[in-house]
This record gives C-alpha cells, sequence and structure tokens, in this order.
C-alpha cells in the first residue's frame, strides 16, 4: 500500500473533522456485528502478529450510531492493538451498558506512559516514532477515533499498566 497517499488522506479526514461537524447518518446498529465485520478485516494484520480477538460483546447489544464512523473508531483501536501487542496474545473486546454503552478493547503489550495517556489522542502524536515505518501509522488514527466518538456524544479514554492497554469508547446507550 501506498503509505503516503494514506497518510495524506488521514490528514484530510481530520482537517474535515476538525473544520466542520460531519453529518451523522446515525441507525440502530447491533454492537456485535459491528466488531465481528471490522475484525475479519483485520485478519491479515492479526494473524501476521499472532493475534487473536476475543469478542465478548453480548450478541442483543445496539447502540444508536453512524455504523460506517463507528466501524473506523473499532478499526483504528484495533489496528493498534494488533500493533503494540506482543505476538500471539488475544485482544478481548468487551462492552458493559448503564446509561452508556462503554466498548472496551484490552491488549497485552507495550505499557504507555502515565503522562502520555492523554497525549495520545493528539494528532500526530506517536508513541514510538521510530515504529512508524512499521506500523505504517501516521498518528492520527487515534484523533480521528475520539473525535468521530465525541460526534456521537461519547468519548474514548485510555488506561495501561502492567502491560496491558484498555480503550474504553463510551457511547450513549440505545433507547
Amino acid at each position: 500500500p501506498n503509505l503516503t497517499l494514506e497518510a495524506d488522506q488521514r490528514v484530510f479526514d481530520i482537517t474535515r473533522y476538525n473544520l466542520q461537524k460531519i453529518p451523522l447518518e446515525k441507525q440502530k446498529v447491533n454492537l456485535c456485528a459491528l466488531l465481528v465485520q471490522v475484525t475479519e478485516e483485520l485478519y491479515p494484520i492479526l494473524e501476521q502478529h499472532g493475534n487473536t480477538i476475543q469478542n465478548d460483546v453480548d450478541e442483543e447489544e445496539y447502540l444508536y450510531a453512524d455504523p460506517e464512523k463507528m466501524a473506523r473508531v473499532f478499526n483504528n483501536l484495533l489496528k493498534n492493538a494488533a500493533a503494540y501487542s506482543d505476538p500471539d496474545t488475544p485482544i478481548v473486546i468487551r462492552s458493559g451498558e448503564a446509561d452508556s454503552i462503554s466498548i472496551m478493547i484490552e491488549n497485552t503489550g507495550v505499557t504507555i506512559p502515565e503522562e502520555k495517556l492523554e497525549i495520545i489522542f493528539e494528532k500526530f502524536f506517536r508513541l514510538d516514532s521510530s515504529r512508524a515505518q512499521e506500523t505504517g501509522g501516521s498518528g492520527l488514527g487515534l484523533a480521528i477515533a475520539r473525535e468521530i466518538a465525541r460526534q456521537h456524544g461519547g468519548d474514548i479514554t485510555a488506561r495501561s499498566r502492567d502491560r496491558r492497554t484498555c480503550f474504553a469508547v463510551r457511547l450513549p446507550a440505545w433507547v
């Protein structure tokens, strides 16, 4: 793949998200089915790293969201999880629901230092810039993912400790 063109597309996308509210085409979305679709598309990356997906999301869990944009959020988070996971470890996806839905994506690998947990969502930030060639990342994926989540009335947070990193996407519950 042409990484320069992909990086240019990401710069264009983040600029678009920052300059205007992209209209969301929200609908009732089966969360488990959406996650299965996204993980199937990432199979070559997961296989290359020896990672597996453990999807513990209830098959009857729904959210009210733009499925295309939320697929992009989960795609970005799962790509990061695979890129920074230890080989041959599972990436766990689970959810919880109250007045909002939380989707957690957790992997074993690099611990993100506490002082960097918030700035990893800033445009062009790379935890390890020397890995840019290896992972093909531009430092925009998390910024785009967070902006999409916020446009849905939610947010994304991260925590990392003892080689376990968990990204939590919180979205309004389907009513």
